[in-house]
C-alpha cells in the first residue's frame, strides 16, 4: 500500500482521516487495517514516514512487512500478533544485536524514538530492522563456494556466542540430544489422531504414513544416539535454517531471526542448516556431501575452540533430532492455519532427505571421518 499525507498519522501524532475506500471482502478490509497501523505505529514509535508498505507472506510468528519511507530507505518491520511474549522477543533481538557487536553478519534492529528495541506503546508491537538488499535465502541454494562462507559464518557466530553471558559452554551426553521415548509417545498421539479423523485429505493421508514409517525406525534412532559422545552445549542462534541465512553471491549477508538465548547442542545447529533437506536432494547426496565437508572445513577455521566430536558427530545427532520430531507431519492436527503448498513441499523433501540421510549415515560419517581427522 502506497500512502502519502492523507493515510498515514501526521507528525503531531494525530491521526489523518482515512479516505473512503472502495468496497472490498472481509479480507482485504482486514489487511488495509492492518497495514494503517503499521504506518501510525512507524511514525508515532520510530519518527518514520512510509511511502509504501507491502506484506511479505513469509512469517508463522509474526506478521513481516517490507517498508520504503519517504526517503526511498528501505526497511524491514516484524509485528508481533500478541503481547504475552515480548520479553523473549526483545531477548531475541537483543542476541542478534550481540552477535552484530562481535563482528557477525546480521541485521541490524532500528530503536525507537525512546531507544528501545521494539516499539510496545503503539497500535501494534513491532520491531523495525534495516534492510538487507540483492539477497536470497540459503534454502536449497547451497552450492558450490557457498558452502564455506556459511561454514565460516557459522564457526563465527558459534565462537561469539560462546561468550554470551546467559550461559559458558558445557559437555552434555550426546545421547540426550532427543528423548525417543517421548518421541514414541509423541508420534502414538498423532498417530490415534489421524486415525480417529473422519477423512484425510491427500497431504494428510501421507502425513500418517510418513508418521508410521518415523514411528518405526525409532529404534534405529535410539541405536544412532547410544554411541554419542559428550558434545557440547552452549547459546546458538537457536532457529539456523535455510530460510534465515541471507545470502549475497557467495557469500553470507546475515543471519536473522535469532530466538532468545538459550544453550542447545552445537552439533545440532551446523546439522541443521547444512542438512537442509533442499540442499540435499537438490545436489544430489554426492554433491551435498562435498559441500557439507567445505562447510565442516571452514566452520573448524573460524570456530577453532569447537570440539572436533561436535562436527564429527553432527550428521548422527542432525539426523537423530530431526527424525524424533513430529513437526511438519502434525501440522494439520495442530497448527492447521499453516498448511499451505510450500509447506507440504517441504514436508515430502524434508522426509525423503532425513530417510536418505539415515540410510546412508554410516558412509557419510566415515567420509567426513576421513577428511577432518
Amino acid at each position: 500500500m502506497r500512502f502519502d499525507e492523507e493515510t498515514m498519522s501526521t507528525a503531531s501524532h494525530q491521526p489523518a482521516p482515512k479516505p473512503v475506500a472502495a468496497p472490498s471482502t472481509p479480507g482485504r478490509t482486514v489487511e488495509r487495517e492492518q497495514i494503517m497501523a503499521v504506518a501510525d505505529t512507524l511514525v508515532l514509535g520510530y519518527g518514520l514516514h512510509p511511502a509504501d508498505i507491502t506484506r511479505i507472506p513469509e512469517g508463522t510468528a509474526t506478521d513481516n512487512y517490507a517498508i520504503v519511507d519517504q526517503t526511498g530507505q528501505r526497511h524491514f518491520a516484524k509485528v508481533y500478533r500478541t503481547r504475552e511474549h515480548l520479553d523473549l522477543e526483545r531477548a531475541s533481538v537483543e542476541l542478534s544485536e550481540y552477535a552484530a557487536d562481535g563482528g557477525v553478519a546480521t541485521a541490524r534492529a532500528i530503536r525507537t524514538r525512546e531507544h528501545e528495541l521494539i516499539e510496545t506503546h503503539g497500535r501494534l508491537p513491532m520491531s523495525l530492522w534495516s534492510y538487507v538488499p540483492h539477497t536470497e535465502t540459503a534454502e536449497g541454494n547451497l552450492t558450490g563456494a557457498r558452502w564455506a562462507a556459511v561454514g565460516t559464518a557459522m564457526g563465527r557466530l558459534h565462537s561469539r556466542l560462546a561468550a554470551h553471558p546467559t550461559a559458558a559452554p558445557t559437555l552434555e551426553p550426546g545421547a540426550a540430544v532427543c528423548d525417543v521415548a517421548a518421541s514414541r509417545d509423541r508420534f502414538e498421539r498423532l498417530i490415534h489422531a489421524y486415525q480417529h479423523r473422519p477423512r484425510l485429505g491427500e497431504f494428510e493421508t501421507w502425513a500418517l504414513q510418513a508418521a508410521r514409517e518415523r514411528q518405526a525406525i525409532l529404534g534405529d534412532v535410539e541405536r544412532t544416539l547410544a554411541s554419542l559422545p559428550q558434545l557440547t552445549v552452549q547459546v546458538l542462534h537457536s532457529d539456523l535454517f535455510g530460510p534465515n541465512v541471507l545470502l549475497k553471491d557467495d557469500r553470507v549477508a546475515a543471519f536473522v531471526d535469532f530466538r532468545s538465548p538459550t544453550p542447545g547442542y552445537l552439533a545440532c545447529e551446523i546439522a541443521r542448516l547444512g542438512c537442509d533437506p533442499s540442499s540435499v536432494l537438490t545436489n544430489g547426496v554426492e554433491s551435498w556431501l562435498k559441500g557439507y565437508i567445505d562447510l565442516a572445513l571452514a566452520y573448524r577455521d573460524a570456530n577453532p575452540k569447537a570440539s572436533a566430536d561436535d562436527l564429527l558427530s553432527s550428521l548422527r545427532v542432525g539426523c537423530a533430532a530431526v527424525l524424533c520430531t513430529t513437526f511438519p507431519f502434525s501440522a494439520p492436527v495442530k497448527r492447521p492455519h499453516i498448511v499451505d503448498a510450500a509447506l507440504e513441499s517441504y514436508a515430502r523433501a524434508r522426509h525423503e532427505a532425513d530417510l536418505m540421510l539415515l540410510d546412508r549415515l554410516p558412509v557419510l560419517e566415515e567420509a567426513l571421518r576421513d577428511t577432518l581427522r
